[in-house]
């Protein structure tokens, strides 16, 4: 079927994938189909709500909350508009573009919690969800062991949006389907013989309000594309793959100006060549430098999830487990090396966990998490503040859906570089026998964040300040901290890459967020390597 016919007689699925980490689309989205709850009826009327509106029926689920017993309440509205488009080839895969609404309130009555949610947007629905909520909280409070103590926060009235310069769902879908054929024949014209690619476009809005005082909008926007070629070898049959390293971030649909698509594709049809002819690697103990482009990954996993308070406190325990970094190394691991300085970040521009409140309504912020090798902050909610002795949240609360309860969710964590001269060439020349490792690609790692294992998608050996050549079939292995303590070099803000996934998940029932993390390429010494095609 030719392109433009397809556009014209296909029908609008609409779909919802969710991964951890990063892949193509195709594999991201396996069966997972469902049903938007919003009408064409119920869209229609919600376009039509004022700021007034939502005032309104915020002020009926707190004073609804209130004459139930309700210490604390609050409501968030939100929307969500999911849009994507997968191509193999010269072929669409698939398009889809959904939309969902709805709103979810919570009350504390007796120190306990209470959630309940509803697709339909009216009065009369928000007076019956806010009871229901109110009487969960009453059945839920002969349960509770440990009353729910909020640290204070400051009441705020604002719109917050992540600073756009071309609204991706402005531009049409037969736009970017030109768009995504363009590198997927740049790559087939450069000798791949297989191309996946997908464009992924997301909004955000919500309005959330609170017994407090708090009435804050937020409209955010989120955007990914990632091509994979692939060579085959005709001969053995075997395959090399190479994805394009351009992150998602919170962009607009300037995304495909500001970054060198086409030169990414180019240079991934060349290294994916290069992957077949490699030689595998031989395993023992070695250098390595890891490229930030796969370094975000190791951050997110052995740095931004230890950090998080409710695993150090068990919290999750039952889904993807706890912590090593429990509250006694507070102030007191030795994480890292000296070098090793990381910051968390909600602030930070283009982070995909960047926006102006988190969904407790407390105002983002940045905060140290390692200091010079020295574990110093958990990430934190209003509720979780003061099992740390702290006094303010760093505004980590965070909910996929209005149907959601928030949790703690990660901010934007990055390595802060080094304040010395010092590119990646830079570090090449003064490293004598390494391997450098480029591209994120799989990863595994403990229930307690301490033992993982990584891999990439290129390995180059370096010898006497040069790269020699490719190998291949390599992963890395480590703990936590004995990892971050071998680091004995860090390049400086030149190197800045911020890399990131749409889809961290956690929680039980699950959930999922983005999350951005910026690291500079990186020396670590005498880490251990294994050649992954002996091992299996």
């Amino acid at each position: 079927m030719e392109r433009r016919e397809f556009i014209k007689n296909a029908s609008i699925v609409t779909c919802c994938g969710v991964i951890i980490g990063s892949g193509l689309l195709e594999k991201a989205l396996g069966n997972n189909v469902f049903d938007s709850n919003m009408s064409e009826e119920d869209l229609k009327n919600f376009l039509k709500f004022t700021e007034d509106d939502f005032k309104k029926l915020a002020d009926t689920a707190i004073f609804t909350a209130k004459q139930n017993g309700a210490s604390y309440s609050d409501i968030r509205i939100c929307k969500y508009r999911n849009q994507s488009i997968s191509t193999s080839d010269e072929r669409i895969r698939s398009i889809s573009d959904s939309d969902n609404l709805g709103f979810g309130v919570r009350v504390l009555i007796n120190g306990t919690w209470g959630f309940a949610s509803s697709a339909f947007v009216n009065e009369a629905e928000v007076v019956k969800v806010t009871k229901l909520a109110c009487e969960i909280s009453k059945a839920n409070s002969i349960l509770q062991r440990i009353p729910v103590e909020l640290v204070t926060t400051k009441s705020y009235n604002d719109f917050y949006n992540t600073p756009i310069e071309i609204n991706p769902f402005e531009i049409s879908i037969t736009n970017k389907i030109d768009l995504q054929l363009k590198y997927n024949k740049l790559a087939k014209q450069g000798g791949a013989d297989y191309v996946d690619s997908f464009m992924w476009f997301i909004n955000e809005w919500k309005y959330f309000a609170s017994s407090e005082g708090s009435n804050i909008t937020q409209d955010l926007y989120r955007i990914w594309a990632e091509t994979e070629s692939t060579i085959v070898d005709k001969e053995t049959g075997k395959f090399g793959t190479r994805t394009t390293d351009i992150a998602p971030l919170s962009m607009g649909y300037e995304y495909f100006t500001k970054f060198p698509f086409e030169k990414e594709i180019e240079a991934a049809v060349e290294n994916a060549k290069m992957k077949l002819k490699s030689p595998s690697v031989v395993p023992g103990k070695k250098d390595i430098i890891i490229h930030a482009n796969n370094l975000f990954l190791t951050i997110h996993e052995s740095c931004g999830h230890p950090t998080e308070l409710d695993r150090a406190l068990g919290y999750e325990a039952n889904y993807a487990g706890t912590s090593f970094m429990t509250p006694d190394k507070l102030g007191k691991l030795k994480y890292g090396s000296d070098l090793i300085n990381l910051t968390a970040d909600r602030t930070q521009e283009y982070g995909l966990a960047t926006r102006g409140y988190d969904d407790d309504g407390v105002k983002t912020v940045e905060f140290p998490i390692i200091e010079k090798g020295i574990f110093v902050n958990y990430q934190t909610t209003r509720e979780q503040a003061k099992y740390v002795n702290k006094e303010d949240s760093n505004a980590c609360a965070f909910a996929d859906s209005w149907s959601h309860f928030p949790i703690q969710r990660m901010p934007n964590i990055s390595m802060i570089p080094s304040k010395e001269k010092m590119s990646l060439e830079d570090l090449i020349l003064a490293t004598e026998d390494a391997i450098l490792i480029v591209g994120r690609s799989s990863w595994s790692i403990d229930m307690q964040r301490y033992n993982f294992q990584f891999t990439g998608q290129e390995f180059w050996e370096i010898k006497n300040g040069k790269k020699t050549g490719m190998v291949n079939d390599l992963a890395y292995q480590g703990n936590t901290v004995d990892f971050w303590n071998s680091c004995d070099a860090i390049c400086d803000e030149s190197e800045y890459y911020l890399g990131g996934s749409l889809f961290c998940g956690k929680g039980e029932p699950g959930q999922i967020s983005p999350v951005s993390h910026g690291a500079v390429s990186s020396r670590f010494k005498q880490i251990n390597i294994i050649n992954t095609t002996s091992e299996i």
